[in-house]
């Protein structure tokens, strides 16, 4: 414990460290002084790696690779996460009294073992606690005990820089690569074409496309109305494809003016033009390796159409305010819902670029043509919001599923999830029926109704909705339902006939377009 041990030390470790940046080499001779010097039976340097919260032991001596690899804490757990979590040291003068001292590793198994002392300081770095260093050593004095706080807390603050900086190009590293990797095979699953939500016969045709394309690099041009999911269809295309791990850069090339959609794309120099203060990298550049999405690329003005053009051909370009050409290795995927070939017959899209975009060319269909998908979109987004809003929905009514594979729905899927969110909202019950719809929707299910607007219009759709639920419940027995609703069967029979209801239709299976007979449980 004298000084003529200590400043060897501090010299050594400090040359280990400023001179050869061998933090390794700095923690062995740090370590053996201890066994040799302090006389300690077992020694640990752990690390706190802040964004897992984790404590774990990085060397060691006196412990077995097992031992060592038990020994992890959190904030507060045992006296090492006590010392980080505090940025205080502690001395435990004897381990049998201490009961914070948890024993994790599994070292102290013998009853000598309990008399030991055990003394643990922070690693500091400003107010950074990096780690801890800690000794077990047979008990002596407090005294002795406190110099050997000392000497580890002299060669904490020298290890504390390069700890840090080991934790940033190691530990912190590894951490954000698997954690990368994880986002990444998560995107991957929750954009494979089988979980995008959809069977009828055009989207089959749409997945064998996307399967075919996924594996190239080739430039990709998705067709279809505002609303269709486009921009998932390229999701798929970028994370089942070749590089799933690289960078996915959306752009919607009619959201912002023209004057800054270069600087946006291609980025520019700093100085180039007013308030240009910094250089500044476009989306092109951020989508180096990776994929870009060109959203609205129909939008685009012929000027920008003319640059876009020779990214296409070369996958080169200059950023604004520069003669350097940058070179990136991307793959395109652009979007429209305008027809780009009539705007190049009129001349106001680049017929040149049209044909350089339609390279693989994949029309996404209207909802309007998918069938069966609106019901199960439909009862999707039904679970998906009852869940945010903590709603118990088991069941959307028949007569509300008539309505919506009636209409025609010009915003498709968005207007559909838009729709099915107001009524999870507006229903008081565990069933979204047709009265929770917009006008817009009843308005063809209630169609003999003179009044199609206000009150009457809802009336309207409540008693078609109860006459319809209560027929499929009584399988069309006229009696029995009228029963049910307190009514006399000729009461019965003048609302059927407000709405053209027929009760053979209640008595067989029919499509759910003719017959109401699908209550879908969605639980």
């Amino acid at each position: 414990m004298c000084r003529g041990r200590v400043v060897p030390l501090l010299l050594e470790m400090g040359y280990l460290i400023s001179g050869e940046n061998n933090l390794s080499r700095a923690l062995e001779c740090l370590l053996k002084y201890m066994r040799e010097n302090m006389g300690v039976v077992r020694a640990m340097i752990s690390l706190h790696h802040r964004e897992s919260g984790r404590i774990f032991i990085h060397r060691s001596i006196g412990l077995t690779q097992e031992e060592q690899s038990r020994g992890v804490y959190h904030l507060g757990e045992g006296i090492t996460g006590k010392v980080v979590e505090s940025a205080k040291p502690m001395i435990v003068p004897r381990i049998s009294d201490e009961p914070d001292f948890l024993n994790r590793t599994k070292s102290v198994s013998q009853a000598s073992d309990n008399q030991l002392s055990f003394v643990c300081v922070p690693i500091l770095r400003s107010s950074k606690v990096m780690g801890t260093i800690s000794a077990e050593c047979p008990f002596d004095s407090e005294k002795r005990l406190r110099k050997h706080m000392d000497v580890l807390t002299v060669t904490s603050h020298m290890l504390a820089q390069a700890i840090e900086l080991y934790l940033v190009e190691n530990v912190d590293k590894a951490f954000w690569k698997k954690r990368a990797s994880l986002m990444v095979a998560e995107l991957q699953e929750r954009y494979k074409p089988s979980n995008i939500i959809g069977s009828s016969k055009p989207m089959m045709d749409v997945y064998a496309m996307l399967h075919k394309v996924a594996k190239t690099k080739t430039t990709v041009l998705l067709l279809g109305e505002s609303g269709v999911g486009k921009e998932m269809i390229a999701n798929a295309i970028h994370y089942g494809g070749m590089a799933p791990d690289g960078p996915f850069i959306k752009f919607n090339c009619a959201a912002l003016p023209e004057s800054i959609v270069e600087s946006e794309l291609f980025g520019h120099e700093k100085g180039s033009f007013t308030g240009a203060t910094q250089l500044r990298r476009g989306r092109f550049e951020e989508a180096d390796g990776g994929t870009i999405f060109l959203d609205e690329v129909g939008e685009l003005s012929l000027a920008m159409q003319a640059k876009l053009l020779r990214v296409l051909q070369e996958r080169s370009f200059e950023r604004v305010g520069s003669n350097r050409t940058v070179t990136v290795n991307i793959r395109i995927i652009a979007a429209t819902n305008k027809d780009l070939l009539e705007m190049a017959d009129k001349g106001v899209f680049r017929q040149d670029l049209y044909y350089r975009l339609n390279v693989f060319p994949i029309m996404v269909p209207p909802l309007r043509e998918r069938g069966s998908d609106i019901l199960t979109l439909a009862e999707h987004f039904v679970e998906k919001f009852a869940s945010e809003t903590e709603k118990k929905i088991t069941s959307i009514a028949t007569p509300a599923l008539n309505m919506l594979m009636n209409y025609s729905w010009p915003g498709n899927v968005r207007e559909l999830e838009n729709i099915i969110q107001r009524a999870v909202i507006l229903t008081e019950d565990d069933t979204i029926h047709g009265y929770d719809l917009p006008l817009a929707l009843q308005s063809p299910v209630v169609a003999n109704t003179t009044i199609r607007n206000g009150l009457e219009a809802r009336l309207a759709a409540i008693e078609y909705e109860m006459l319809i639920e209560t027929l499929t419940q009584c399988k069309g027995n006229t009696t029995k339902a009228a029963k049910e609703l307190g009514l006399t069967r000729r009461m019965l029979g003048l609302r059927m006939k407000k709405f053209d209801l027929n009760y053979k239709d209640f008595r067989k299976d029919t499509a759910i377009t003719s017959s109401p007979l699908r209550t879908l449980d969605i639980k």
